[in-house]
């Protein structure tokens, strides 16, 4: 295990930093003396997290889609602060329901969100991480080592990013850029309380065996990433559970399509009231981002 080093004087990036894991992370590294720079979409929740934080801060919208959009910020980021130490690719969205019903443009929105996304903020800020020899750490979830039904774009998405971010860890690493992936489960944020909303969805997460059932408090999760962070480790994990799933989840796959026919046959008749919209506040928000005005 890699020692920590401080935080203390660098600068760091958290895309979706306007509520949930982004906002925590951003206020725990500022804590530790860390610059934070907060990206997303929601500029006024972006200005009040950045008013609170201990140390020097800014905020910059910009949709982690648009490549573009978060070249200029990387740009105006090492301009404002002089240089970016650490990037952490947050930013995402969910969607649940039947694949064969979902709604395809919220389905393919997690896919641009979550994987797209995360791949156009680490092309945004290589440059500058490659400066400072800095770290990228891709946030991904369980979902990237256990698919499951009902939650197809998102188990693809998250998929992609750990992927991803194991290439491009070989990719940069000789460059003296380390690349990190981080995992949770289920979190008590905003995106997790939506989907619970669903009383379908809700029902469904309950019968997952334990401990992947439980909703987990959201500070001792980001510490763990803290953590992960201070130490610019590989794989970060949330949840003190998820390191030994990696053991095992070359038999997921199997078990969860025998386990998942039987769940789906169970609640086939409620099957048509699962919302097919972004859940929670976070989906909310893109959503009106993407919603013409009239």
């Amino acid at each position: 295990m890699s020692a920590r080093r401080s935080l203390e004087g660098q600068v760091a990036v958290v895309t979706g930093a306007a509520r949930g894991v982004g906002e925590l992370l951003a206020r725990k590294l500022s804590a530790r003396g860390a610059k934070v720079a907060l990206v997303g979409l929601e500029p006024e929740a972006l200005k009040e997290v950045s008013e609170r934080l201990h140390t020097d801060s800014d905020h910059w919208y910009a949709d982690v889609t648009d490549h573009e959009a978060m070249a200029r910020v990387a740009q105006e980021v090492k301009q404002r602060f002089g240089k970016v130490d650490i990037v952490v690719a947050n930013a995402g969205v969910a969607a649940g329901g039947p694949f064969a019903d979902s709604d395809p443009d919220a389905w393919r929105r997690v896919i641009e969100v979550n994987l797209i996304g995360g791949a156009v903020t680490a092309r945004a800020f290589l440059p500058v991480l490659m400066e400072s020899r800095g770290y990228f750490l891709q946030i991904a979830s369980l979902a990237a080592i256990t698919p499951a039904p009902m939650m197809s774009a998102y188990c693809a998405s998250k998929s992609g990013v750990e992927a991803f971010a194991h290439c491009l860890r070989a990719e940069v690493g000789y460059k003296g850029v380390k690349v990190g992936v981080g995992y949770l489960s289920w979190t008590d944020t905003d995106m997790v309380r939506g989907a619970d909303q669903d009383e379908v969805m809700r029902e469904l997460r309950q019968r997952l065996p334990w401990p992947s059932n439980r909703t987990y408090p959201l500070g001792p999760a980001v510490d763990r990433i803290v953590a992960g962070i201070e130490r610019r480790s590989a794989h970060v994990y949330a949840q003190w559970w998820l390191r030994g799933m990696q053991g095992v989840r070359g038999y997921l796959p199997g078990i969860i399509s025998t386990v998942g026919q039987r769940e789906m046959k169970r609640f086939e008749p409620r099957l048509a009231s699962v919302s097919k919209g972004l859940v929670g506040a976070g989906g909310a928000a893109d959503e009106q981002e993407r919603t013409p005005s009239h």
